[in-house]
């Protein structure tokens, strides 16, 4: 048996009836809703991450699913509750890390606040959120390797992507985001000159050179594509993204995975049966860069990688670690509501399916390791209810803070 998964005995059909599944995962949602809501006030930090605001997100995301609006006022009341438990335990006006930082309780807070109709609130978290700004311009303002996504300048990006679509409108002036934009490549380039990488843009945390999306390349890759006021005047900053991708994929093993390090290249590659198939190390994450490639570039060999990292994701993505967002299986289940929005075969909706049932199995729950923080959006059930609450909208569906389309 693996060690890292269950083995995947499902049928790869595409037959899946939805309206079959509503009521159990309604049914299912409603059961960890009520679990989670008892044990918010556990949690030791108020992050996204492991945190509070997880919590509070994840109150927030049920609230505005079209499928669970008989009454999203329960929901949201849950969640400004939630974001009270750890209010002051935090500077709100130094606000640039969004994952694992103040920028992402700060963009929570407005969100939910903004749902309500508290405007005034919502606004000033806003603000606060908007300082993160004159500390993510200064190349020199953050330490060396604090451009990825959970405590650096690509996960600010992403919070402000996010906050433009609950608002509607510019969270931002453009040439601030261009300016931060110019900022992450002129680090990636002096990182990358300076240590010889075979990448135009590198980036290291803590001293390894991550590939995947929770501290990795890609991530930092996908959020430079995605702001247009950017990329439509840097031809030659696209021309280094466009060779970075290239380059990537290039690396991709014959199993559809990408190594979670530059270290790992050559003799020093995980053998096959210990491969990390998770959203923060290895295909699950670093498929959301090729979908945004695919669109942006319109190369089709990128969506023939995005193909190969879901049939990956299909024979080993049921992970022993847990059912959460970052490495466990609703992570993963993610990869396929992006494959049938991407594509509108159903038979990625069918996996998507088969992986959310999985969870309530007895031999899931029973073979599964319990996370550290089990309560939490990206480690525990509060991201599989998210998973969950998608399942019955999978138009709509995506990872958090990871919309592609």
């Amino acid at each position: 048996m693996a060690k890292r998964y269950f083995k995947n005995i499902y049928s790869d059909s595409d037959e899946s009836d939805l309206s079959t599944y509503h009521e159990f995962w309604k049914d299912k949602i409603n059961s960890l809703m009520q679990r989670i809501d008892r044990n918010a006030s556990f949690s030791s930090k108020n992050t996204l991450y492991t945190g509070s605001t997880g919590i509070a997100f994840m109150f927030y995301h049920l609230a505005i699913s079209n499928k669970f609006k008989n009454d999203p006022s329960t929901y949201l009341n849950k969640a400004i509750k939630v974001l009270k438990l750890k209010e002051d335990s935090f500077n709100r006006k130094k606000s640039n890390q969004f994952i694992c930082g103040n920028a992402g309780v700060n963009a929570v807070s407005a969100a939910i606040y903004h749902q309500i109709g508290d405007e005034k609130t919502a606004e000033m978290y806003l603000e606060y959120f908007e300082n993160g700004v004159t500390i993510c311009k200064p190349i020199d303002s953050l330490k060396p390797g604090e451009d990825e996504l959970f405590v650096g300048r690509a996960g600010y990006l992403y919070g402000v992507l996010w906050l433009e679509k609950v608002f509607g409108r510019k969270i931002i002036p453009d040439q601030d985001v261009i300016d931060i934009c110019l900022t992450i490549v002129e680090s990636g380039r002096q990182y990358s000159k300076t240590n010889k990488s075979l990448f135009p843009l590198m980036y290291s945390y803590h001293s390894k050179e991550y590939l995947g999306a929770a501290h990795g390349l890609c991530t930092i890759l996908q959020v430079l594509i995605s702001f247009p006021c950017f990329i439509k005047n840097e031809q030659k900053v696209m021309q280094d993204i466009k060779k970075c991708i290239d380059i990537l994929i290039s690396l991709q093993t014959s199993t559809g995975n990408f190594p979670t390090k530059i270290q790992e290249l050559g003799s020093k590659q995980r053998p096959e049966e210990d491969e990390l198939v998770h959203w923060c190390h290895g295909a699950p994450g670093v498929i959301y860069l090729l979908a945004k490639a695919y669109l942006v570039f319109k190369e089709p060999s990128y969506l023939e990688c995005c193909l190969k990292c879901g049939d990956l994701v299909w024979t080993k993505g049921l992970l022993k670690k847990g059912p959460g967002l970052c490495h466990g299986i609703a992570g993963n289940g993610y990869v396929f509501l992006l494959l049938y929005r991407l594509t509108g075969d159903k038979k990625h909706l069918n996996r998507a399916v088969q992986f959310g049932k999985f969870i309530f199995t007895d031999e899931c729950i029973q073979g599964s390791r319990r996370p550290d923080n089990l309560y939490s959006l990206y480690e525990g059930l509060a991201g599989t209810v998210c998973y969950l609450s998608d399942l019955t909208q999978p138009e709509k569906a995506s990872f958090p803070f990871l919309d592609v389309l």
